[in-house]
């Protein structure tokens, strides 16, 4: 197999394929500051860490990349990118899967790369479920839990802090949960329904005036059925 090129982002090596590039312009176009920040760090936190650890070196590295850039699509201030009734995480999955239908080389993407990386976008948030599944969906899981975990607790204990601040100093984390917590409490306010069954309901819990959980969790569904 031919070596792919390659460069240092950060003290990272990275892919330099016009997929990747492309990918990191596409990101920057449809997300705010917050989080094109979050998704390139979470892309050199998985690929240092997945590159150090023996099961995960071994992964199709322009998937991988791909998909932990594209990660948070459905957080973008895109509306063409949003659906009214799907999970950010699935709307991210759809369009991470249209913009490689549409940008990549057709014959080297077919059915089952194209699921995997659909996969490692729609399940990124589920980590008790994408560590267990291929090791493409696992690296972008791991790279971006990364970004929401003290460094100690990084995947594989790999990840230094002459790293972290590198990738940081490059991609800062300025007012990140400030932020976050105002994209999640915007899914609550704009639709609701996408995310009783999920952790992003907590935050509406938490921060959004008239947002309830009440009634929607599933033990309180599984309570009112009648036997």
């Amino acid at each position: 197999m031919t070596a792919l090129p390659t460069r240092t982002v950060a003290g990272i090596t990275v892919l330099d394929t016009p997929l990747v590039n492309k990918a990191l312009e596409y990101a920057r176009k449809n997300c705010n500051d917050v989080t094109y920040n979050h998704v390139a760090r979470s892309w050199l936190f998985g690929q240092f860490i997945a590159d150090n650890n023996p099961e995960l070196k071994d992964r199709d590295v322009e998937l991988h990349s791909v998909a932990a850039i594209l990660h948070d699509l459905g957080w973008s201030h895109n509306p063409d990118l949003i659906s009214e009734d799907k999970r950010f995480e699935v709307d991210s999955a759809n369009a991470t899967w249209d913009f490689i239908i549409r940008e990549g080389v057709k014959d080297e993407w077919d059915q089952h790369r194209l699921q995997l990386a659909w996969d490692a976008v729609a399940l990124h948030t589920s980590s008790s479920l994408a560590i267990h599944k291929e090791k493409e969906v696992k690296a972008c899981c791991v790279g971006i839990g990364a970004d929401f975990r003290p460094l100690e607790a990084s995947y594989g204990g790999v990840l230094t802090k002459d790293v972290w601040d590198a990738i940081v100093k490059e991609f800062p984390r300025t007012e990140f949960r400030e932020g976050v917590t105002e994209i999640l409490c915007g899914l609550c306010r704009t639709k609701p329904t996408t995310t009783y069954d999920n952790f992003v309901g907590d935050f509406g819990a938490a921060f959004v005036e008239g947002y309830s959980l009440k009634g929607k969790r599933l033990v309180d569904r599984i309570t009112s059925v009648v036997n």
